[in-house]
Formats: C-alpha cells, sequence, structure tokens
C-alpha cells in the first residue's frame, strides 16, 4: 500500500496526503528560494521529521519503561548550505521532565539517537541534539 500523495498545487506549493487516515499539509518553497515560506518547506518536513522520528520513539521506549514523557518538545533549527542546495545541519532542543532517573535519561537519549529517520539521513547532515532534562 503506498504511504502518501502529494499534488501540486501550483505558485510552488504541494499539498500531502496520509493515504491511510487522509490527514493533509501543504508545504511552499522558502522565502530564500522564491517562495511564500507560508508554510513547511520541503527541507523543513524532512528536519522536522527527525525529531518527530526521535520523540515517537523515545516515547515508545519510555512507555516500555513507565516513564511519562508527556509534554516534551522538540524545537527543530535546519541549516542549509549551497552548491549544492542541501540541509547542511539540524539542531534539535529536546525539553523532557526532570523526575527521569540518570539511567532511564541515557536509555531513552540512546533511543531517540538510532531512530529509524537519524539512520537514515545523510551522514554529511550534522546532527546537534540537546537533551535538556530539567524543563518540566
Amino acid at each position: 500500500m503506498s504511504t502518501s500523495k502529494v499534488t501540486y498545487l501550483g505558485d510552488l506549493r504541494t499539498q500531502c496526503e496520509h493515504l491511510r487516515s487522509g490527514n493533509t499539509y501543504i508545504t511552499d518553497a522558502p522565502l530564500d528560494n522564491n517562495g511564500k515560506g507560508e508554510a513547511f518547506s520541503p527541507t523543513d518536513t524532512v528536519a522536522t521529521g527527525l525529531a518527530n522520528c526521535m520523540l515517537t520513539v523515545m516515547g515508545i521506549k519510555a512507555r516500555d519503561l513507565g516513564v511519562v514523557l508527556d509534554g516534551s518538545t522538540a524545537v527543530v533549527t535546519k541549516i542549509m548550505a549551497a552548491n549544492p542546495r542541501r540541509i547542511a545541519e539540524i539542531e534539535i532542543e529536546m525539553s523532557l521532565p526532570s523526575n527521569v532517573s540518570n539511567k532511564h535519561q541515557k536509555i531513552l537519549e540512546n533511543t531517540g539517537n538510532t531512530c529509524p529517520v537519524h539512520h537514515s539521513l545523510h551522514p554529511d547532515i550534522q546532527k546537534r541534539i540537546h537533551f535538556n532534562w530539567d524543563s518540566f
């Protein structure tokens, strides 16, 4: 079964549909690449996908450990390079609960750092990930 359908709407905008659920989102080209920047750019979705994946697999592991990560956040910064135009660096600042033991923190950090998206990104993309365990 196919995963998604992307439709070009014109004016550098796409609509992306998750075929199983019907959920949709749009992308726009960024301001620095002839776009309006009114939505996620395609490269924004890649960088954000790393944080999505990390928090998801950490949530699975946390559930197995009896740890609650609800309310955790990840702020993503994407840095582009030129020639060729590509993602050069992704920085993620995670805010996580303070009541997690050091042992479980290390397990959860390793889980996040070994998520499928992390392994799928080109090794030239620098990934700077900061786990802030005293956020709430």
